[in-house]
Formats: C-alpha cells, sequence, structure tokens
C-alpha cells in the first residue's frame, strides 16, 4: 500500500522512449526518492507542490519537473540533487538545503563527471554552499535559474552560483546569479559559451581561470566587488558585456593571450575600468570606459595588443601604463565594410582639431609623462605637483615628446566616442532576482 501512495498515477504511458512513462510523484516527504528508484530511464515524473527529503540521486535518463511550489529540501550535508546520468532534465524545482564544506562542493545540484547533455532549467536554487557544481559534464545547459547564495557565512567560506571544472560544451544564459562568492567560477574549462546571465552581491561576476576558446556575451554585473576576470586563458572572445558600479575593476585581464574583448562597457566603476597584466596580442576594440578612477591600467609586460574605436571618458586617470617601452594605441578595425586606415581611440581629455574632417584628430594622444611615473612609484611626491618645476617639465615634454621615457601614445585619436560599448540588448536587463521570500 505504501508503494501505492509514493508513486501516484501514471498519467501517459509510451511517451517518449520505448516504456516512458509520465508519473505523478506522491507527497510523502521520501516520495521522491522511491519514485526515481522504480523509474525506467525516460520517464518524465511531475513533483506536487509539497516539500520532498533530498539528498537525492539521479542514475538513470529522467525529467523532473516541478509544480508552482514543488521543493526539495537537503538536510544541510552534502549535494541536495546528484546527476549520475546522461539525458537528466530538472526544471522548475526549488532546491536548497545543501551542506556547508567548500572541499566537498557541497551544492544544490552537481552534475557527475563525464555525464552528457544535462538540462538545468528554470530552478530557484536558494541558500546553498554552491549553486550548481558542473563537475566534469559534457554538452551540459544550465539555463533559466535564480540563484540565491547564502547570506549566514564570510565570503571566504562561501561558493559560486555556477561552479565549472571541465566541461565542454557548456552553455549557461539567462540566468539571475545574487549573493555568495563568485557568480560563475570556471576553472581548467575550454569550449563554453556564457550569455545573458545577470549577476549582483558578489565577489567576481564571472571568474575563469585556465579557460581557453569561451565566449562571453550579453552578461550583465552590476554592483559587485569586480566584475569580469579572466586569466592564465587563451581565445577568449568577450562581447557585449556589461559592468556597473563594480568597486575595484570592471574588466581584468591576467596572463591573456589571442583574445578579443568587443563592445563592452564598464560605467561607474571603482579603481579601474581596464586592468591588463601580462597579456600579449589581445585586440581591444570598441570597448566604453567610464568613470572610473583609473581608465587603463597596463603593466606586466603587457604588449602587442591593438586597441581601436574604444571610448575612454571621464575617468580621473585615463590610462595609467607602467613600463618604459613606446606602445602604439591605434589599429585597424576588423569589421567587415570599415576603412583599412588606422584609428585610434576617443579619450574624452584630448584637446585637439581635426581640421581635415575625416573623424581623426590632427595631434597624437599621449597620456603620461615622466611626472605620472613618478608619482606611480612614489605617491608622496603628489606634494610637489604644484610646484613650478614640475609644472615645467610637464610643459617641456608636451612641447618635445623626445624628453618622454616612453609610454603609450595613440596616435589617430578619435574625435567623438561612435560606435562603442554593448548593444542595447545588454543594458535592458532586469535587475530583480529572487521573489519574495527568498532573500
Amino acid at each position: 500500500m505504501k508503494a501505492l501512495h509514493l508513486i501516484a498515477t501514471v498519467l501517459l504511458c509510451c511517451a517518449g522512449p520505448a516504456g516512458a512513462a509520465e508519473i505523478a510523484v506522491g507527497h510523502e516527504a521520501d516520495a521522491l526518492g522511491e519514485a526515481i528508484r522504480n523509474a525506467a530511464p525516460g520517464d518524465v515524473l511531475r513533483l506536487g507542490n509539497v516539500q520532498y527529503a533530498g539528498p537525492v540521486s539521479i542514475d538513470r535518463p529522467l525529467t523532473l519537473i516541478g509544480d508552482r511550489d514543488s521543493r526539495i529540501v537537503g538536510n544541510g550535508e552534502g549535494t541536495v540533487v546528484t546527476v549520475e546520468a546522461d539525458d537528466v532534465a530538472l526544471k522548475g524545482l526549488y532546491i536548497t538545503g545543501s551542506g556547508r564544506k567548500l572541499d566537498r562542493l557541497d551544492s544544490g545540484i552537481a552534475l557527475a563527471k563525464g555525464t552528457r547533455r544535462a538540462l538545468v532549467e528554470g530552478n530557484r536554487i536558494v541558500m546553498n554552499l554552491i549553486g550548481v557544481d558542473v563537475q566534469g559534464a559534457i554538452d551540459a545547459t544550465v539555463r533559466g535559474n535564480t540563484i540565491v547564495g547564502r547570506t549566514d557565512m564570510r565570503r571566504a567560506e562561501m561558493g559560486s552560483g555556477i561552479y565549472v571544472w571541465n566541461a565542454p560544451g557548456l552553455l549557461v544564459e539567462h540566468n539571475d546569479i545574487r549573493r555568495g562568492r563568485d557568480g560563475i567560477f570556471v576553472s581548467t574549462s575550454m569550449k563554453a559559451r556564457y550569455r545573458f546571465n545577470r549577476m549582483q552581491e558578489l565577489r567576481f561576476a564571472f571568474h575563469s581561470m585556465y579557460a581557453n576558446d569561451i565566449v562571453l556575451e550579453n552578461n550583465l554585473s552590476r554592483g559587485n566587488t569586480l566584475g569580469f576576470a579572466f586569466m592564465f586563458s587563451r581565445n577568449v572572445t568577450a562581447t557585449d558585456n556589461l559592468s556597473v558600479g563594480d568597486a575595484t575593476h570592471g574588466l581584468f585581464l591576467n596572463s591573456v593571450n589571442g583574445s578579443v574583448l568587443l563592445h563592452n562597457e564598464v560605467r561607474d566603476g571603482g579603481e579601474k575600468c581596464l586592468f591588463v597584466y601580462g597579456a600579449v596580442r589581445n585586440r581591444f576594440e570598441g570597448n566604453r570606459l567610464e568613470g572610473c578612477d583609473i581608465g587603463i591600467h597596463l603593466t606586466g609586460g603587457a604588449s602587442e595588443n591593438v586597441l581601436t574605436g574604444n571610448a575612454v571618458i571621464g575617468n580621473r586617470t585615463q590610462v595609467k601604463y607602467v613600463g618604459t617601452r613606446w606602445l602604439e594605441w591605434s589599429g585597424v578595425p576588423e569589421a567587415a565594410g570599415r576603412t583599412d586606415k588606422a584609428r585610434g581611440n576617443y579619450w574624452s581629455d584630448h584637446v585637439a582639431f581635426d581640421i581635415d574632417g575625416d573623424g581623426i584628430a590632427d595631434s597624437p594622444y599621449r597620456p603620461n609623462d615622466t611626472v605620472d611615473v613618478l608619482i606611480w612609484g612614489q605617491p608622496m611626491a603628489r606634494l610637489l605637483l604644484g610646484a613650478p618645476a614640475v609644472q615645467l617639465i610637464r610643459w617641456a615634454q608636451s612641447r618635445f615628446p623626445g624628453l618622454l621615457p616612453g609610454g603609450a601614445i595613440d596616435s589617430h585619436p578619435l574625435m567623438t566616442p561612435e560606435g562603442t560599448g554593448p548593444r542595447p540588448v545588454a543594458t535592458s536587463f532586469s535587475v530583480g532576482f529572487a521573489p519574495a521570500g527568498e532573500n
């Protein structure tokens, strides 16, 4: 009799693979685990508006579909829902109650190594250490979920909204991620796409290390400590992403090579809009960097980078380049139909004329001089900025560029900031996250 209560009625037979069925799961707390154990591959399990006990493990191809208030609640130990089979789909569920141990990667949902084609869609994953752990899964999709991290732990103890390791073919899109450590953390994972995700109240919105051949597009970072960080990677394509009000950095590159950053925007940032450390042979085109203490900070041997068509606007210090070699910051745009004439970038503090009306200033832009270099190395030297001798040095270097010690130069600066920043779709995101009662 108990088995009859655990799995209610078979509503539809032979829907999909041979012998597959759509099954309504009973209302007892342990009914979900029993239903999974009794299900055949390909079955669809429909959960009721009740609270089911976790943890549960799915070891065969199944689809779990939640109703308006279907909840799977863990016991505070380990992972709540573990996927250990191919072709598993989790839809419309509320999942909470994971453990708190980072060394075990306690999560709301974990996709196990080697599993294929998992789908995690439209779920509310709330107050878990890690929201979704994609641990070696292949061709997985994580779409349209609301993920809210824990609020009862110190930031260093928290997990990420989505944790990714060695997950080729991954697609992460249209997720709202709030609170916790990092919104999306990627380690040693190649060939994935991250798009249309919204991230807030985090340390890093997006944080990747050793992640080659990834695409990041139309994501929003708002009010985090750092927006988008790429480290020790190559062939990264970041397009139309928006960082608003992030405290330290909007875009952060450390030892990233052969990558493209196109039409991204950093707005109302904190310390640095764009930080580039030890990164070579990258292309920065059509980005808008506005309202930070430093617009672009280049250091650590960063070289052979092409900057063209960017707009650097209203930053306290437009450029901080720590180095002695000359860097040319203008190039030929790659966009189809554009002229092959070298074009630089727009600098809001560059006062220049355009006699021939071609949109390119008649004088080059040199953002830094010897005094800047001195102040970066000896901050107390700021006290001397008003001294006549210092002003004389700056005047002399502005009239005789050969006296400059080396630095960034834009030989073809633009007169207007046309065509920069993300396309309208990136700026149209809502900033609402969890429904009432899930904060």
